[in-house]
Order: C-alpha cells, then structure tokens, then sequence
C-alpha cells in the first residue's frame, strides 16, 4: 500500500485516538502491537533456520556429510551477497551498530528494509552453516518495527525512541523466552538512558513477544536443573571471570582487526570465494563452527563433550587422550570469533550474541576440567558452562545484567544469581579496562557518536560542526596596509579578521582588541603591513573534529571563535555562542 494512502486511511482513527485515548495507554497499546509483531518475526525466522537446516541434513548421506559443511557455507554467502546486490541495490547494514546510530544521529528512523532485509539474509547466512548468530538480525528487525510503527500512527519523537528499544527488547526476549532479559538489553545496549514510566511499554512489549514465542516456538533452548552453589567454589569463579574477561578482550579485538581488513578487500565475489572457501576449511576441520552452534552448547550441558570431536579429523583420538577434548573445545572457542568475522566479512550476516555465548561455554568447560583435573576442588561443569556463557557475553556486548538475567532465564539456574553476579561483574570490569567500549558501539566511537557517554557528550555527539559554519568574517591579505586595514574596520560587524593568503590558506588572524594602539599611528598606515600585525590562531578546527572536542578546546584556550580549515584552505569559523544555542535546541528536543 502506498505510504499516501496508508495515511489517508490511517488518518480517520489517528484523530478519533487523539480524542478518545490519551498518549499513556496509546503508547502501551503500540508497544503490544510491536512485541507481537517482533515475536512473530523471532519464531518465524528462528523456525524456518532450524527447518532448513534438517533438509539440507536430509539431503545428504552421513557419510558424505562432511563434505557437505565444507559447502554449505559459501552457497549462503553467495545467495545473501545477491539478494544484498539485486533487492537491496548492495545496502546491507550489519549488526546493532547501525540501529544504535539511527538512535543518536537520524531521530530514531530506521530505515523500512529492515524490515525484510535482516531475516532474509540472516536465514541464508545461518542455514547454510554460516558462524553467526540470529540474535542481532532479530533485534534489527523488531528495532526496525518499532521506528516504522511509530512514523506510521505518528507517535513523537521520544516515543519513537522507546519503540525502537521495545522492537529490540521483544527480540532478544522472543528467540530466548527472557522477557526481563529482552528489557535489560534494551535499556543497557540500545537505550542510553530511560525514565521510570518508560519502563511499562519495554516490559509489555518483551512480554508480549515472549508469550508469542511460548505458544508457536518450543520451550528454552537450554535447560539446567539446580539447586544450590558451593560457597567454596568462589576463588574459581573468579578466575572464570578473569579467563571470560580475556576472552572477550580477544574476540572485541579480533573482530574490529577483521572489520578492518575486509573493508580494505575489493570485489564482492572475490571475498565470496575466499572468505567461504576459509570457512568450509574450518568447519572441515573444527565441525563445532558450523551455524550457530547452540548444539555444541546442549551437547556440554547434557555431560557430552567428547562429542566435540564428532565428524573430525579429531575423532579417532577421543577415547584415548582426554587432551585431545580440550585441545578442540581450545581450537573452536579462538576459532569461533574468526568464523564469525569471515562469514560478516564475506558478505553474510548474523551477529556476535550467539558466538559470544558459544565461546563462553567452552571456555567455562576448560576452566572447569582443568580444575578438575588439577584436584584442587571438585568442579561442576555443567554450572562452570553457563557462568562462562554469562561472563563472555558481559564483556563481549558490555551489559552484565542482560547476561546475569539471560542465563538465568534460559536455563532455569535462577540458584546461580550470587556465582552469575560474581562472574558476570569481574569479566565485565576487567573487560572494560582494557576496552572501553563493547562490539556494538566501538565503531560507533571513531565516527564521534558516544550514545551511552553522559549526558552532555551524547546530546554534543549529535550536533554537525560544519552545519554552525560562520562565513562572514571578511577576510584579508598578509601583504594589505595598515591603512587598508583600518577601512576594513570600519565596515566590518565582527571584530577578528582571518589573515588568508591568495592559495586560500589561513596563515593567521587579526584582532580588533590587539591592533587597537596602531589604528591610531597614522605615519605607519603606508608601511605597516597586515602581516607584521596578525597573531597565529589559537587552535584550527578540522571538519573531522567532533563538537565535544571543539567545545573543549574551546573552553581551555578560552576562545569564543575558532577558525575551520579543510584541506588547507581555510573555510569559516565555528563561534561557542552558536554550538551553545544548537545545543540549547536539541536538549528541547531530546526532552519534548
């Protein structure tokens, strides 16, 4: 339907709901809408992977099966890169970065093809094996619901906001059946900040969605049964915080090196070929990377990891050398981050959520066999194996309570809060230390867009340098007279003058206040000369410098203007009163 004539439709009922229902209960009735559409969303796509994946098992004899993984994956890559070209005109935005971006810069509009877009080349990507997750296309696509929703029956600009969190919340809290889970990733990971009322809408929207994943999808997709924890277990959990911590530092910096690298690669199919071709050597040799991986994950918690080492070249070993087990979880839980990383890079997508839980299972499971085999203390695993998938998601995403109430709620280990607390807080404040900021918005960082700082740089990381570029200042040549000098004065409305060469470059600046004595030598007017006058700038602003760092730099020279110079030509000033005022509007708006 035309988006006029879905207007003009809607519009009959938007008036009568300005009349009969108050924006409170609006806002609720919308969030219902969005976390039954974003849980819908959820067990259709989540379905329709695991469906998918049993054919293209079925299709293939077991014996032949392991050829077939080494496949699989760059037939999906291949399909998503042309869906990518041929429907989405080669625009595919990856991960919560993006929605994150569409928060802090764009109003909270997420664009309408993410509305297809993050299913359809997700199911491609991850039926055919890719090593991703399903967790961030999700959350994309029921952030994208949200926004689109709001635009449609015309909440405001902050409403708007919070649908977006509620799409993302329904998401997480519909592919995991967490509903306080789905909150608390939209309230540490997509909202910056959220005032107490706000909270309902999240709360019935993740609920919502949860409730139609109970009915249509089946059960958790782990389950642990316990009853207690050892309190002398405490000094190994938080040494599995510390391992957890490590992990996520190396998997946060592998996988922005791996961004990098990809980015600088040309031609689409030749990374088709190579990143798949990289893949299906991997899975071929470390079978637990294929797809998801929540498989492995089960096969941990049901007390099986020698099955691991299934379908491997490893597999002969299993039963002799019960090193040959934790060399393979070793190799699969460094592998994994890489597995990920080729298969976004090459032009598949998925997300880092499920692989971050993949890896902290296994890493648990080390941690927890070494100990036992050591015989210091005698170790569960079971409970060492969701505690690591806790502590390397808490440091991974940088949200500890979405990972303390996730675990919890997926395999039912609510006895487990005080070691999840233990776990999920070390790996989290280690993990900080040593990188500020968590996959989702590193890259978000470098562009100058702080969404979850304080307040002040989130509001100053939205505002545009060059949209307050003052070009008024009249400008004037070194090689000028004082007495040309002085008529310029007199017909100027600003009191500092850009010295500019005939190049165009800024070579200083002149001030009203500091020539003010040689206005009045009248002898000098002749041979006095601009350049002899002018002073050089305090400080030059380039278009690349974010506000907060003008702002700052501004305040300890204690300037009131700055000149702007791109490409060594200067181009206009950026004066404080203007970044104060245009910070001024956007508070307004922020808070309308």
């Amino acid at each position: 339907m035309p988006k006029t004539l879905l207007h003009r439709t809607l519009s009959p009922l938007l008036l009568w709901r300005l009349r009969h229902v108050n924006d409170r209960v609006y806002l609720i009735l919308v969030s219902v809408l969005v976390g039954g559409l974003a849980g819908l969303a959820a067990v259709v796509l989540k379905t329709s992977v695991q469906k998918a994946q049993e054919l293209l098992y079925s299709w293939v004899p077991e014996q032949d099966r392991v050829f077939a993984l080494f496949l699989y994956p760059i037939i999906g890559i291949g399909l998503t890169v042309l869906f990518t070209r041929f429907v989405l005109n080669g625009t595919l935005s990856r991960g919560i970065g993006p929605i994150i971006y569409n928060i802090a810069r764009q109003g909270s509009i997420v664009p309408r093809s993410k509305l297809y877009s993050q299913l359809v080349t997700a199911f491609l990507t991850v039926t055919f094996g890719g090593s991703a997750g399903l967790e961030a296309p999700i959350s994309v696509t029921g952030s994208a619901l949200g926004s689109n929703l709001g635009r449609i029956l015309r909440v405001g600009r902050r409403e708007r906001r919070l649908l977006v969190g509620c799409g993302a919340a329904a998401g997480v809290a519909a592919i995991f059946n967490s509903p306080i889970a789905g909150v608390l990733f939209a309230v540490e990971v997509i909202l910056s900040e959220l005032s107490a009322p706000f909270f309902i809408p999240l709360l019935i929207s993740s609920a919502t969605a949860t409730v139609v994943s109970k009915s249509l999808y089946a059960g958790q997709p782990f389950v642990l049964i316990t009853t207690t924890w050892p309190v002398q277990a405490i000094p190994f959990y938080i040494v599995l915080g510390l391992m957890a911590a490590l992990l996520s530092v190396y998997m946060i910096r592998v996988y922005f090196l791996a961004d990098k690298y990809f980015e600088r690669q040309k031609g689409t199919f030749t990374k088709v070929a190579l990143g798949g071709l990289a893949l299906g050597v991997m899975v071929f040799v470390f079978p637990p990377l294929y797809g998801e991986g929540y498989n492995i994950v089960q096969l941990l918690l049901g007390g099986q990891p020698e099955r691991l080492t299934d379908g491997s070249l490893f597999s002969v070993y299993r039963d002799e050398n019960v090193w040959t087990i934790l060399l393979v979880a070793a190799a699969s839980m460094l592998l994994k981050v890489f597995a990920t990383c080729i298969t976004v890079g090459s032009g598949g997508n998925g997300g880092m959520f499920g692989s971050s839980l993949f890896a902290g299972a296994l890493v648990g499971f080390i941690t927890a066999r070494l100990i036992n085999l050591s015989g210091l203390y005698p170790i569960s695993e079971v409970h060492f194996i969701v505690l690591g998938m806790a502590g390397t998601l808490a440091g991974v995403i940088h949200a500890p309570l979405t990972a303390i109430f996730l675990i919890a709620e997926i395999t039912g280990g609510y006895a487990l809060f005080v070691p999840l607390m233990v776990v999920c807080s070390s790996s989290y404040l280690i993990t900080r230390y040593f990188e500020p900021y968590s996959v989702y918005t590193r890259k978000l960082v470098t562009r100058g867009v702080y969404m979850h700082a304080d307040r002040d740089r989130s509001l100053l990381a939205q505002l545009d340098p060059m949209s307050m570029l003052n070009t008024d200042f009249v400008t004037v040549s070194p090689d000028s007279t004082l007495g040309e000098l002085v008529m310029v004065f007199r017909h100027a409305t600003r009191n500092l003058f850009p010295v500019v060469d005939a190049g165009g470059r800024l070579v200083g600046i002149v001030a009203l206040d500091t020539v003010r004595d040689a206005l009045f030598d009248d002898e000098h007017y002749t041979t006095t000369r601009v350049r002899d006058l002018m002073t050089p700038p305090p400080a030059v602003v380039n278009p690349d410098d974010t506000m907060l760092d003008i702002l700052r730099c501004m305040e300890q020279l204690n300037a009131w203007a700055l000149p702007v110079v791109s490409n060594g030509r200067y181009v206009g000033f950026v004066l404080k009163s203007a970044i104060l005022a245009s910070y001024r509007r956007q508070l307004l708006k922020e808070t309308e």
